[in-house]
């Protein structure tokens, strides 16, 4: 694999796992573990980890190293607000042009949620979780959206895996509020789509917020 490849692969990696919480902000990644874990050179994980400072998803730490960054109270808070405005939006243009096949494919991802959950693979869950609002932005039609969501590097609200049944109870009501949209949709009551969407945005901000 020549190393602009393998720098890609890094990235990529790295940057999905921020977005979903896998990696929680301040953790540190150090480029030989993560040259290892990938099987790459280290070279490539360092051309990863300098594109994600630049996109500020990672920092440099006084003492060297390279940690994903932290996020602020107003953080969360312009982040839920970007989310709103985004995909309500997404949601809107996809209603319009809503078929069959994309309600189906909603419901796949709402189905592969359910069972990463239930066999208690939650980074695969959190991969779902993440690819059920990158599918409506995409059902939207609108490549400029696209664009904007993908560079605009927005974290899903998560709750830390510590206290499991808290963590548990957050996936379940996530993916109730996932399937509640969808049927929304399906009925064509696009109000209580968006309504369900915001409120779902809303829980996501008050649970992490509890944590700090």
């Amino acid at each position: 694999m020549k190393s602009d490849s393998q720098s890609i692969k890094v990235y990529n990696d790295i940057r999905r796992k921020i977005l979903t919480s896998q990696l929680m902000p301040k953790t540190r990644l150090k480029e030989d573990a993560w040259a290892k874990k990938l099987e790459v050179s280290r070279m490539a994980v360092r051309e990863a980890l300098n594109r994600l400072l630049g996109e500020r998803l990672v920092t440099f730490g006084e003492k060297g190293g390279y940690f994903v960054t932290s996020i602020t109270e107003a953080d969360i808070h312009q982040i839920r607000e970007l989310r709103e405005i985004l995909e309500v939006g997404a949601l809107r243009l996809c209603f319009k042009k809503l078929t069959p096949a994309n309600l189906s494919r909603l419901l796949r991802i709402c189905d592969d949620f359910s069972s990463m959950v239930e066999q208690g693979y939650f980074n695969g869950a959190l991969e779902a979780d993440m690819k059920f609002h990158e599918t409506l932005i995409e059902m939207s039609g609108n490549d400029k959206l696209y664009q904007a969501y993908h560079t605009s590097h927005i974290v899903l609200f998560h709750l830390k895996l510590g206290k499991t049944q808290i963590y548990l109870d957050d996936f379940v009501q996530t993916d109730t509020e996932h399937r509640k949209i969808v049927q929304y949709l399906k009925e064509k009551k696009i109000k209580q789509a968006e309504e369900s969407l915001i409120r779902h945005f809303a829980r996501g901000e008050a649970g992490v917020l509890d944590l700090d």
